[in-house]
């Protein structure tokens, strides 16, 4: 039974990662500790505090699934990025395909739960 936003497999995941990925954002080259690091951590975070932020308007599905929706965006942003880090080898390919793997399968839960939210 969900009782909070913490109860969603979506918001574990997401939390995790984005655990995951801000410490890797403390391993990238000192120049880029304004630029994609930082931008990197601004993404990641953004998404399990959308889920939390919008979980706490479920009562208004049209305005949850607008909250997950910016968690999507965000998903999809910390892709790019990670392309970008892979491209500028700041990362091995190993931890991009172990990353990408995981955001893409965020993503799926994230559209997934837009869709079928009203359901739950």
């Amino acid at each position: 039974m969900i009782k909070s936003y913490q109860d969603l497999e979506v918001y574990k995941r997401s939390y995790q990662l984005s655990l995951d990925i801000h410490k890797l954002s403390f391993t990238l080259p000192e120049r880029e500790r304004f630029e994609l690091s930082s931008q990197i951590r601004r993404a990641v975070v953004s998404i399990p505090l959308n889920i939390a932020e919008g979980y706490g308007r479920k009562d208004s599905v049209k305005e949850f699934k607008h909250f997950l929706r910016n968690s999507l965006g965000s998903c999809n942003e910390v892709q790019v990025l990670l392309n970008m880090l892979k491209d500028l080898s700041y990362i091995e390919q190993a931890c991009y395909d172990s990353f990408k793997d995981e955001y893409d399968i965020l993503g799926k839960q994230l559209n997934t739960l837009i869709k079928k939210w009203h359901n739950i």
